[in-house]
């Protein structure tokens, strides 16, 4: 292991990097580092690297777990400003270290990094090998709550996994430190000392002392001026509430004043560090931007219609943003194609992680010329009575660069003009498509978007190169520091990794020689049919759930292998073998027809590999991944329930709203409460409520969050609960996600709708209200939860949302905080326009969804009433009533009551109306019951209007008329909004 921190040292030191030495007290990682996160501030260049032992308290295992430790060993490297090809840089260093880039698998996965107790976040990946993480890869955005300008590159790779890797151990312990001296034996005492001091050992009151002691320090140090003597005091205070927060000593509150306190010093070290380096003049200088291309002023003709290509070249790109970005680029192009008078044959698009290719056959060689005719002042303004220019003609005639004689006429809506008409030449296409591609790449914008070394372009991930040709020819394309060339980037670990391209005819042919599938929907088949291949060979059948899409765009050409681990893995829970699969490694399971999980796994790696080698890296990964989940397994079935449930104390929920144990408490209560309001309380439901939540605070959920309630009914039936507890603590976290399966139990479903409507009322409460695309707390989620638990169980039906949010708001203001009715009519009307668009979702017709939502307090009454409303569309009988109705509306005004002396009416046709009102029963709900029992009204109110002058001169007579109207409105109204159906039905 000391010969590749050398062998790194010397790699980045040959690269202009400064060697430091890890920093004098604990760091939890190399970015704390004042030469990291003070020297990523302000305009001077900066290139570092150094090791830097890392120390987290949470991660102490007394030695125990092969990979988890209290200290581990990072190597940091800094490039400031970002060099234009870092990626490349980093798989040199991997080379340096010994690793083989072709033989091996490596990949660069998204992996955003923030920390907002330093006020600092960046946007990057977490490096792969073989499907190890070894290496977290970021361009730094902003730290200390500062922009950066420019950004830097952080590089930490994790020596400890990658020695794992390369010497092919399974334990820390036993990775070659030295010769002849393995890394347990140098540092295993040491290990496991600390891990009894950090989790058995650490005095509370002394670190809680020392805390307050170390923020004073920084304040005073701040107060002198004195930037890294400061820094160096808010390190020690952090680690000080990292050894408390290993001790369990850290309740909610303290926890959120405590992050406020060391939030606030980083912050005002940050901007002490930056003001001290610009009263310093910048010793170092200032990094320089690289320079802009120069924008073309020649453009080539093309004789023919040809073949457009055009290659937007990026770092790799989040698997999401790979179809979005496609998308949005195939619709600007198209887009600003139409607005020019180039003729063109259809867009085509198709995208890699590294690559958005788009192609336009038939792109005529110019635009065609086009008249355009310029209008003037009216004739009579243009020219006197005789027949002679006046000023405006004139004018209008110099202003044009013609003599007044070249000017026309032109009639506007009777009125005659003087004109101009111009001939607007067209554009050669090499000309058109330059301004126009150099656009779309300038408007590229994506849903978290970042800088890198360009001065003015934003995206998801850094654009380095653009390729655009038409035929045979280039086009000249320059966006900021950019300039298309005939060329385009291929694997990076090819013999030739940058290529020339000479026509764009074919182009995806030739990407597919250079071992590219540029299109995705190729990439997909080709992982359906290999992986299928594969598990036949084992007799299983491939699960595709969850993680097809993703592997599709995480790769160039995919290269599926099939893997395989140990059987007694299986004695494990099968959800949480699949979810290390899924979530942690990308792989897919692999099961027997039946749908019992193998011991398989199919792994897709990116182009040409030794499978064998990158085969028994993941297999290796997935065993440790494994071992992890074996060792959570087994120390929480060690755990009582009621333990687990005790941490939840130290667990944060939100502020204002207190800790998970505070919100596991209210869950609880408002079951209970929602129950009572519908005669569904019982024993299997208090002791769930009792319960709820406890399975945060297990190992396996702290480490795997998506297993919540997976791990609940695990430890709850082999702690002895009842199936049926067992069941509504799984149940209360459905539905996850939209198409979700939904509870099947009345106590799983009472929970479920506990656990939301808290969320709802609390964070709508606080003012955490989603906005466009954010909702960091997952609040369309739950308001969609709760609307379809509610309508999958009718039963409940008397929980209606305002009741259940008034309830919840009734539970929080228990816990002294309060919820405002502001707040909770809104997050009423947020989850009213959740079932509105589940509907319009499922195709139903928006009259009838507009004419539902009144009843969608409860949701499975307006369900009820949409079905019935469907029904009835087609009904003559039932339109001529809805007509019927609609009249009434119209005429009556809304302030008018539904009261009236019948005494008053002596026309036939209104006591015959009077009649037909009496007639209906009162409280008659759901469309098809109101109009069988009102389809008696019909006849009569036409009638009325027809014979009947409602604004009649009588005061008395328009008043009883006006309220007898008012009273069929009144009837009406609680069955459906009338109006939204309109006049016509069918």
């Amino acid at each position: 292991m000391q010969d590749a921190l050398l062998a790194l040292t010397r790699y980045w030191t040959e690269r202009g990097c400064v060697v430091v030495q890890p920093y004098n007290t604990e760091v939890g990682a190399g970015t704390l580092n004042p030469a990291t996160v003070l020297r990523v501030l302000g305009p001077e260049p900066w290139r570092v690297s150094y090791v830097e032992p890392s120390v987290r308290p949470d991660d102490a295992r007394y030695g125990e777990n092969p990979n988890r430790l209290q200290t581990h060993t990072q190597f940091q490297v800094i490039l400031k400003p970002d060099p234009g090809n870092p990626q490349e840089l980093y798989l040199g260093s991997l080379e340096a270290l010994g690793i083989d880039v072709r033989a091996h698998d490596v990949r660069f996965v998204e992996d955003n990094w923030a920390s907002p107790a330093l006020g600092a976040w960046g946007l990057g990946w977490e490096v792969w090998l073989d499907g190890l993480e070894i290496t977290q890869f970021t361009y730094f955005q902003q730290a200390g709550g500062m922009s950066l300008d420019p950004v830097s590159v952080e590089i930490t790779y994790g020596i400890e996994r990658i020695m794992m890797a390369l010497q092919g151990v399974d334990h820390f312990k036993d990775i070659a430190y030295a010769p002849g001296i393995s890394y347990g034996e140098a540092f295993g005492q040491a290990e496991y000392e600390m891990s009894r001091y950090y989790l058995d050992d650490a005095d509370v009151e002394a670190n809680k002392r020392l805390f307050e002691e170390y923020a004073a320090e920084a304040r005073r140090m701040l107060d002198a001026r004195l930037p890294v003597p400061a820094h160096n005091y808010v390190l020690k205070c952090s680690h000080a509430f990292n050894v408390l927060d290993a001790r369990g000593a850290i309740s909610t509150t303290e926890r959120a004043r405590a992050f406020g306190r060391m939030r606030g010093l980083a912050r005002e070290v940050a901007a002490l560090w930056a003001a001290r380096r610009e009263e310093l003049g910048h010793p170092l200088g200032l990094a320089e931007a690289p320079a802009p291309a120069v924008p073309p002023t020649e453009f080539a003709e093309v004789a023919e219609p040809a073949t457009l290509l055009f290659e937007i070249g990026t770092e790799e790109l989040p698997p999401a943003e790979v179809t979005r970005t496609v998308e949005a680029v195939a619709r600007a192009v198209a887009d600003k194609l139409a607005a020019t008078r180039l003729a063109h044959g259809a867009v085509e698009a198709h995208g890699t992680p590294r690559r958005v290719v788009v192609l336009v056959p038939d792109v005529a060689p110019r635009e065609p010329d086009a008249e355009k005719t310029v209008r003037g002042p009216r004739v009579s303004a243009a020219f006197d009575a005789d027949g002679n220019p006046t000023k405006a003609g004139q004018g209008f005639a110099r202003g044009q660069g013609v003599a007044v004689e070249a000017l026309g006429r032109v009639t506007e809506n009777g009125v005659e003009h003087v004109a101009l008409v111009r001939t607007d030449p067209g554009r050669g296409a090499v000309e058109v498509l330059s301004g126009l591609l150099a656009e779309v790449v300038s408007e590229l914008r994506a849903e978290k978007n970042m800088k890198w070394n360009d001065p003015k372009l934003s995206f998801t991930r850094p654009i380095r190169w653009l390729l655009a040709l038409l035929g045979t020819t280039p086009v000249p394309v320059a966006v900021s520091s950019l300039a298309a060339e005939p060329r385009t980037r291929v694997h990076r670990t090819a013999a030739e990794p940058v290529v020339e391209v000479s026509t764009a005819d074919g182009y995806l042919e030739f990407l597919a020689g250079h071992g590219i599938d540029a299109s995705a929907r190729v990439r997909r088949d080709a992982v359906v049919a290999r992986a299928e291949e594969l598990a036949a060979t084992v007799d299983g059948v491939v699960d595709f759930e969850g993680v097809l899409d993703e592997v599709t765009n995480l790769v160039e050409r995919p290269t599926p292998i099939l893997g395989s681990f140990e059987e007694r893995y299986l004695e494990l829970p099968a959800q949480i073998l699949t979810t290390v699969m899924r979530k942690h490694q990308r792989y897919l399971p692999v099961r027997t027809r039946d749908g019992s999980l193998l011991p398989h796994f199919v792994a897709v790696a990116n182009g040409e590999v030794d499978a064998d080698l990158v085969r028994a890296g993941n297999e290796a990964v997935l065993r440790a991944r494994y071992e992890d989940a074996a060792f959570f397994w087994r120390a929480d079935l060690r755990t009582p329930l009621e333990d687990m449930k005790a941490g939840l104390e130290k667990l944060t929920f939100a502020d204002k709203l207190g800790s998970m144990a505070d919100r596991a408490g209210r869950i609880a209560v408002l079951a209970r409460r929602l129950a009572e309001e519908v005669g569904a309380a019982d024993e299997t439901l208090a002791r769930a409520g009792e319960l709820a939540k406890f399975d945060l605070g297990s190992q396996m959920v702290i480490e795997l969050s998506s297993l919540a309630g997976v791990m609940a009914r695990e430890y709850a039936e082999r702690a002895g609960e009842t199936p049926e507890v067992a069941r509504a603590l799984f149940e209360m976290e459905l539905p996850r996600s939209a198409g979700d399966a939904l509870p099947s139990s009345t106590p799983g479903a009472l929970l479920s709708l506990a656990d939301r409507f808290d969320l709802l009322a609390g964070l709508f409460g606080i003012g955490a209200n989603p906005t466009g695309s954010s909702d960091p707390f997952g609040l369309r989620r739950a308001a969609l939860g709760a609307v379809s638990v509610l309508r999958a169980f009718p039963d409940l039906k008397g929980i209606t949302l305002t009741k259940a949010l008034a309830l919840a708001a009734q539970g929080i203001e228990e816990q002294r905080w309060e919820v405002s009715a502001e707040a909770l009519d809104t997050a009423r009307e947020f989850a009213v326009r959740r079932y509105e668009q589940q509907l319009l979702d499922a195709g139903h017709d928006h009259r009838f969804v507009n004419a539902v939502l009144p009843l969608a307090d409860a949701p499975a009454v307006a369900d009820a009433a949409l079905a019935e409303l469907t029904d009835l569309a087609g009904d003559p009988g039932f339109a001529a009533l809805v007509a019927a109705l609609q009249r009434v509306r119209r005429i009556v005004p809304a302030d008018v009551v539904g009261e009236y002396d019948p005494q008053v009416l002596v026309e036939p046709a209104e006591v015959a109306l009077h009649k037909a009102v009496a007639d209906v029963p009162a409280g008659v709900t759901g469309p098809a019951a109101f109009a069988a029992a009102a389809s008696g009204l019909t006849g009569p109110v036409n009638t009325f209007f027809d014979e009947v002058l409602v604004m009649a001169e009588d005061a008395d007579v328009k008043r009883a008329r006006l309220g007898l109207l008012a009273a069929i409105r009144d009837l009406a109204a609680p069955v459906l909004d009338w109006q939204a159906l309109g006049t016509a039905l069918g």
